[in-house]
């Protein structure tokens, strides 16, 4: 049985670090065969789905994304920041505000919410974008491990705590177990960040970088149309090589390549010019009349009502590997991709053919049912604002934030299961009409659910099997020679790079065994090792693929790999230190 578990283990790593099958589907392939090998029984497999821990995740997405449609916290982030007139004020404020809300709603709407309002302060004030969305992911991050549900990892191992057929009798985690070291660590990121981090952030003036510079650039697809503008004259006399803000990578003509484009080739009609450029310059083209158009505009060339939008694509997006033909893109969400960027890669071809990744910021020109396709769905964040949304009555705002208030404290006080409040409010405001029951269908992530309960299936199995501690002995072995801290400074370490990998939850449910295995060998109370798997998830600063919300400001903040390791390592590292630390003191732990 070990062996199985075992290759199951590295079926699990090395599948969810390729990322080809998704994370969903390779849970799913895995756990089927601990079943068949009758490792884990049926409802040890189901246990995950009827779990409370889990359920409340699914309600505070569920939350979260009705928050979100409301558009109750843009109109107080508009009075917030609207008197942030320096960086460094703006910086303060954003984290702090970000930091105190996601302690109490879920990272990813909020960081969706924020990113317009970044956008368009740092172009009003002439400040870089990538000086304040890796600031704006990380203080959601922050935020969200301060309580049991700031963030969706901390219920995940929640649900692992409760779940009986893994470990029985293990003490239920509270919501404000976590405030001692979550609260501590937004003030200590806080100060790093003001203090020195902000140094570290790259200062790219531009939403989009020049191609040669190698930073964010967006491709897109230029045809000459029907003028006599270019056709027939050589690339030099016709203006394309001195257009400022935009470099002609190549010429498509009739399925061939011309690359390098020289300056004394011949245009011809119908012919396809690469253009690597600024969003700015690709926009006054869409509105340009001359003799060049964008390739991918198709009907939307003639239509008058349009935005040129800036969006990416999301981490569970249906889009990923999908080319924008193949998502029947245009008709999904009345916009067409006119131009696309990728972080670290070089897109070569046609548009059409270019098969989407999580991360991709995109480029389109939207109709007029653009808005409402945007606000539903959940395969891309908008980081250009288009419209208002439309404004709630009051007495339903107050519904929405105040029942949300009350839920949380009667939770906290003990008067009622969290699960229990905000199935209540989600119900009450479905009463008055803030949401439809299809929209709260749409919103539920089950790709993010069958992830989340199927990873208590193979926690159990990894304890069932003895795997869980073989490893812890190993592990023992290891940091045992450096005492008690040693030990949940390696809990926190392995937790921490494999989560920057393989997404935090898959690290959370590979490392929870163990690490229970190794409090119950050493005989003391498993809750700091648990505590300390839960911070390690959590602390995704080192690669932007760890966590959601840092992939979200990847692409619109022409960042690469290099950026948030050199910003998220000091900070790791100071929270490592944070959570051994405070939880040797919180729980009275020996040092040695």
């Amino acid at each position: 049985e070990g062996y199985i578990v075992i290759a199951v283990l590295v079926f699990l790593v090395v599948s969810l670090y390729f990322n080809k099958i998704g994370p969903g589907f390779t849970f799913m392939i895995g756990i089927a065969v601990l079943g068949m090998f009758r490792i884990i029984t049926p409802a040890e497999i189901l246990a995950g789905f009827a779990n409370e821990q889990i359920a409340v995740v699914v309600m505070m997405l569920l939350l979260g994304d009705i928050i979100r449609k409301s558009g109750v916290l843009d109109r107080l982030f508009e009075r917030t920041f609207a008197g942030s007139r320096s960086y460094h004020s703006f910086l303060a404020r954003m984290m702090l505000v970000v930091a105190g809300f996601s302690a109490f709603l879920n990272n990813t709407p909020l960081v969706a919410i924020m990113m317009p309002y970044v956008s368009s302060w740092s172009k009003k004030h002439n400040i870089a974008p990538s000086k304040l969305l890796i600031p704006l992911s990380y203080a959601a991050i922050l935020g969200g491990s301060a309580t049991l549900i700031g963030t969706s990892t901390n219920l995940v191992v929640a649900g692992m705590v409760t779940d009986q057929f893994m470990v029985e009798g293990l003490e239920p985690l509270e919501i404000f177990d976590f405030t001692l070291v979550g609260f501590t660590m937004i003030i200590m990121g806080f100060v790093y960040m003001m203090l020195f981090g902000h140094r570290l952030l790259p200062d790219r003036k531009h939403a989009i970088e020049a191609m040669e510079n190698q930073n964010r650039e967006y491709i897109a697809e230029v045809r000459i149309a029907n003028s006599n503008e270019y056709e027939g004259k050589t690339v030099e006399e016709s203006g394309l090589l001195t257009m400022k803000g935009l470099y002609l990578i190549k010429i498509l003509r009739e399925g061939q390549s011309i690359q390098p484009v020289m300056p004394s080739t011949l245009l011809q009609k119908e012919d396809i010019l690469l253009f690597a450029g600024e969003t700015e310059v690709l926009t006054e083209m869409v509105a340009s009349r001359s003799g060049l158009q964008l390739a991918e505009l198709g009907m939307y060339a003639k239509k008058a009502l349009t935005n040129v939008i800036e969006v990416v694509v999301s981490y569970n997006s249906t889009l990923i590997s999908k080319t924008a033909r193949e998502a029947n893109f245009r008709a999904k969400f009345d916009a067409a991709i006119i131009a696309i960027h990728r972080n670290g890669e070089h897109i070569s071809g046609k548009l059409g053919d270019v098969k989407l990744a999580a991360g991709d910021a995109l480029l389109l020109v939207a109709g007029q049912d653009f808005t409402q396709h945007a606000i539903d769905s959940h395969d891309f964040y908008i980081i250009s604002k288009i419209r208002e949304l439309k404004k709630q009555p009051f007495y339903k705002q107050f519904v929405l934030i105040g029942g949300t208030l009350i839920a949380i404290t009667a939770a906290a006080l003990g008067f009622v299961k969290l699960f229990t409040a905000v199935l209540a409010l989600v119900l009450l405001v479905t009463l008055i009409n803030m949401v439809s029951p299809k929209d709260i269908a749409k919103s539920i992530d089950f790709n993010l659910l069958l992830i989340i309960a199927l990873s208590l299936a193979l926690g159990t199995a990894m304890i069932k099997s003895g795997v869980a501690a073989v490893f812890a002995d190993f592990a023992f072995g290891i940091f045992r020679p450096f005492g008690i801290v040693g030990i949940l400074v390696g809990i926190f370490a392995i937790t921490n790079i494999m989560g920057s990998f393989i997404t935090n939850k898959a690290a959370v449910a590979l490392v929870f065994p163990i690490a229970v295995s190794m409090a119950l060998e050493l005989g003391i109370n498993p809750k700091p090792f648990i505590l300390t798997v839960a911070f390690a998830g959590a602390a995704s600063f080192l690669t932007p693929v760890g966590y959601q919300t840092n992939l979200m400001v990847y692409g619109p903040g022409g960042y690469n790999f290099k950026d948030f390791f050199k910003i998220g390592l000091p900070l790791t590292i100071i929270y490592m230190i944070v959570t051994v630390l405070g939880l040797v003191y919180q729980y009275d732990i020996s040092l040695y």
